[in-house]
């Protein structure tokens, strides 16, 4: 954790549902089913703004059901969410992006038939030129697209894509596409990002790089929930870890707090674990989620 985190979480107890010194999304009574499955089932959870939150947990435990759940890709059953204070069930997709939450996918979305620019450009937010109306007005529209043009362009730097910008997106490797994927996402200046394994499938040279980029977003006061499989990601950069089994929160604490939690290693890390001392080898797919 940084300093700031470190004085935030200060007191917070290492127990499922603890409420949070200021939270900047809150869930309640979440619950999502398939069938005779439950997949999730969420009683209360608190997202501490500022910091890295990983959700962990076993294959099938409901995580990136959770994810589409919050994001407005899935309806849920039951239960209510807000983000900033402001309710967002019911609320589309798109609709919550522009609230400030967006999230990356566990299979990139990057539209490989686009050129990297043009990828960059369509997740602009309230582009003029895209209503009919607006369309004729020329001169406001094209500083409009000059102006997103610049931050694509700043954005693509950063992340060190920008000398591929006209090159098509299905020509990036799947480490490039990860980064192209959360350049994008940061198009809409979001409060929040949500990333479904970033991780997964990337070139273990990009590695490094991908957890830099999650942890300057955080130190510039944005707010990381993840999923990730990989422990040593999880306990290296996570400044507070939520635990899901079968669709509950079964606990969550800091990484020290996970690492000695008796229910997490029965249910996720596992006794050789406990007894190594070594971070556990878990699957790198999430299947049935």
């Amino acid at each position: 954790m940084n300093g700031a985190t470190v004085d935030r979480m200060a007191g917070v107890d290492p127990v499922p549902g603890v409420a949070k010194p200021d939270p900047i999304l809150v869930v309640d009574g979440v619950r999502r089913s398939f069938g005779g499955l439950t997949a999730v089932d969420v009683e209360h959870l608190e997202v501490q703004r500022g910091t890295i939150t990983a959700l962990i947990g076993p294959n099938g435990a409901g995580k990136s059901t959770l994810f589409n759940l919050l994001t407005g890709f899935d309806r849920v059953d039951s239960g209510t969410w807000t983000f900033q204070g402001k309710q967002l069930n019911g609320l589309g997709g798109h609709r919550i992006a522009r609230e400030g939450m967006v999230r990356t996918f566990q299979l990139t979305k990057a539209l490989t038939r686009l050129t990297v620019m043009e990828n960059m450009l369509l997740a602009a937010p309230g582009q003029t030129g895209e209503r009919i109306l607006g369309s004729f007005l020329r001169p406001q529209w094209r500083k409009q697209e000059e102006a997103n043009r610049a931050r694509a362009e700043q954005l693509l730097e950063r992340f060190k894509l920008l000398a591929k910008k006209d090159e098509m997106a299905g020509s990036l490797s799947g480490g490039q596409r990860k980064l192209l994927e959360m350049a994008r996402a940061l198009m809409v200046n979001p409060t929040m990002i949500m990333l479904d394994e970033p991780m997964a499938g990337v070139n273990p040279a990009l590695v490094q790089s991908l957890l830099e980029h999650i942890t300057a977003l955080r130190d510039e006061g944005m707010t990381v929930l993840f999923v990730e499989h990989d422990m040593d990601v999880i306990m290296g950069i996570s400044d507070w870890i939520v635990v899901l089994s079968e669709g509950k929160v079964i606990a969550e604490g800091r990484p020290s707090d996970i690492r000695a939690d008796q229910r997490v290693i029965d249910a996720y890390l596992g006794s050789g674990y406990e007894e190594s001392g070594r971070e556990p080898q878990t699957d790198t797919g999430e299947s049935h989620e």
